[in-house]
């Protein structure tokens, strides 16, 4: 891909976790519809947007509800998430991430966040990390969720900078395939047995530097 000219990073499970928050809303409606939803479940709405994230949880119980039900147990449930983000704080920040954003900014390479979440505003305002990005491109301005690549585009247009020439971090599966659909060079933020076509693969940003990024690329 040649020089690094801008990193576009996901936002739930890479920039802050809050993976937590959305099963445990998700989980207390299962609950409401009469079905249990596990760990294991949750996995497949990871990178998902919120309608097809309600879509799949319907499908694991066997249930059928008409367009205008579905709305309002989609705005049920994020009415619960985001009084359980409001609540967060910067210490909900990941590990490595303040570091490698600062390297970043230092070396004079925009950065953007590029996630599906309509709730991408409130929960960089709670964790202190509303002016750290160049731009924010999320649920609130695109229409076609991961693994479609247009989040990634949209902020690689913003910054300016040739897809080709873009980093992502990506924590799921479909954000990893948007990443890829989108030309761009992926590094996976989990585990290689769980998360497959990505170019490099870290456990945390705690391991990551611009040094190590420029290598392995």
């Amino acid at each position: 891909m040649g020089d690094i000219q801008g990193v576009i990073f996901d936002l739930d499970g890479v920039i802050v976790d809050t993976a937590v928050h959305h099963f445990q809303a998700w989980q207390r409606l299962a609950d409401q519809l009469g079905f249990s939803f596990t760990e294991k479940d949750n996995e497949r709405l990871k990178g998902v947007s919120r309608m097809d994230s309600l879509n799949i949880l319907l499908e694991i119980g066997g249930i059928s509800k008409t367009e205008q039900e579905k709305l309002e147990l989609a705005a049920q449930k994020n009415s619960e998430y985001v009084e359980a983000i409001s609540q967060m704080t910067e210490n909900e920040i990941l590990p490595g991430i303040k570091a490698f954003l600062a390297e970043l900014k230092e070396a004079g390479i925009p950065i953007a966040i590029g996630s599906a979440s309509k709730n991408t505003p409130i929960i960089l305002e709670r964790i202190g990390l509303k002016d750290a990005f160049d731009t924010v491109v999320d649920g609130n301005v695109i229409n076609k969720a991961k693994p479609d690549p247009e989040v990634f585009l949209t902020g690689a247009r913003r910054l300016n900078i040739d897809p080709s020439h873009c980093v992502v971090f990506e924590d799921a599966q479909s954000g990893i395939e948007a990443a890829k659909n989108a030309g761009m060079y992926a590094v996976a933020v989990g585990d290689a047995a769980v998360l497959s076509g990505a170019d490099d693969y870290v456990s945390s940003l705690e391991e990551v530097t611009l040094d190590r990024l420029k290598k392995v690329i």
